[in-house]
């Protein structure tokens, strides 16, 4: 189970590093102002921030360099690793200090080893305190996720009412002079209800593709020549995996706030491409000459744009432009699937 590197990445982050040094300046600056036997406050300061910073870089150093080996661990057991690694630096770090400073900086006959276990109980300390923060991010981000899978579950256990009643219509319309169409009708919603009643979960591609295709299918038997559908995807995809259901609803939207609104229908345009790191699913559609259903279609993309980002771990995502009269929705979807421990599944 590989965990570490999803982990372990959140810090080498620009962000997170320049906390990380930031944080080390504000703990320089706290030893400096407090009490201390002598009068050179801006020396302790300098000598304070240039060992944190030493601890801190060694420290991450280490962690990058052992990313991989740590891999094979769960994230609260990282955080364990990285306290030991802090004390390990800070004991190095100390060494090497006392070393070059003791006889150039007034001790005040304390020892190496008392002045070691003071840098040692300075970094337990603060390690403590990054643990128990990092314990209460982690419960946090597990509890969001969550969140946004039950109510992917909650939004996957229905279908839009109108679609249904419309579907069912379209079927008995067709019964007497269609029947095979009828029927196909009835096999396509029993799909699309199928995958809607499941559990989230991860889909093949190719299945996900041929669900929306099937969804599109019904609605061009309801609209006849008002819906016009151009697919343009690869013959070789690649076996990656989509969230269920991530798809079918960019192609819903672009029915509802799109071509229903037009009098004389209009083209809905589904293009895949694989890019270097990950899957480009694009779905165009025509809309109104004002635009004023663009605020629809990003109503309607909010929840699908929660859902693929909470079951791809952040790496997958939707955007959505209006770009010359039409509405332009693009899901990207990673090549690497998200590890397990990303997110949770039940």
């Amino acid at each position: 189970m590989k965990t570490a590197d999803s982990s372990l990445d959140a810090l080498f982050q620009p962000r997170a590093l320049v906390t990380s040094v930031l944080a080390g300046e504000a703990l320089a600056l706290i030893l400096a102002l407090g009490p201390a036997p002598t009068d050179g406050r801006l020396v302790l300061f300098g000598l304070a921030s240039l060992c944190i910073q030493w601890v801190v870089l060694s420290t991450l150093f280490a962690l990058h360099f052992l990313r991989h080996h740590l891999s094979r661990h769960r994230p609260l057991s990282i955080a364990w690793v990285c306290l030991v690694l802090l004390l390990a630096m800070t004991l190095l770090i100390s060494l090497i200090a006392w070393q070059l400073l003791s006889s150039q900086v007034e001790t005040h006959d304390a020892g190496p080893v008392e002045f070691v276990l003071r840098m040692l109980a300075m970094a337990l300390v603060v390690g403590l305190i990054g643990l128990l923060s990092y314990q209460n991010y982690w419960r946090a981000r597990q509890l969001a996720i969550r969140a946004k899978q039950l109510e992917l579950e909650s939004l996957q256990a229905r279908i839009r009412p109108h679609f249904l009643f419309n579907t069912l219509n379209t079927g008995a319309a067709l019964i007497h002079a269609q029947p095979d169409a009828a029927e196909q009708v009835l096999l396509d919603l029993a799909d699309l209800f199928r995958s809607a009643l499941r559990s989230p979960q991860h889909v093949p591609l190719s299945e996900e593709l041929k669900l929306t295709q099937r969804y599109l299918q019904i609605e061009s038997l309801r609209l006849g020549d008002r819906l016009r559908l151009n697919w343009e995807v690869p013959e070789q995809l690649p076996e990656i995996l989509a969230p269920s259901l991530s798809i079918q609803p960019l192609a819903e939207n672009a029915i509802r706030h799109g071509i229903e609104q037009l009098v004389g229908g209009g083209q809905i345009d589904i293009h895949v491409r694989v890019l270097d790191n990950a899957v480009e699913v694009c779905i165009a559609n025509d809309m109104a000459d004002d635009c004023s259903n663009s605020r629809g279609h990003s109503v309607g993309l909010a929840s699908s744009r929660e859902r693929v980002h909470a079951m791809t771990a952040g790496r997958g995502h939707i955007q959505g432009q209006v770009t010359d009269g039409r509405y332009i929705a693009r899901l990207y979807l990673p090549l690497e699937p998200p590890s397990p421990d990303q997110v949770t599944t039940r």
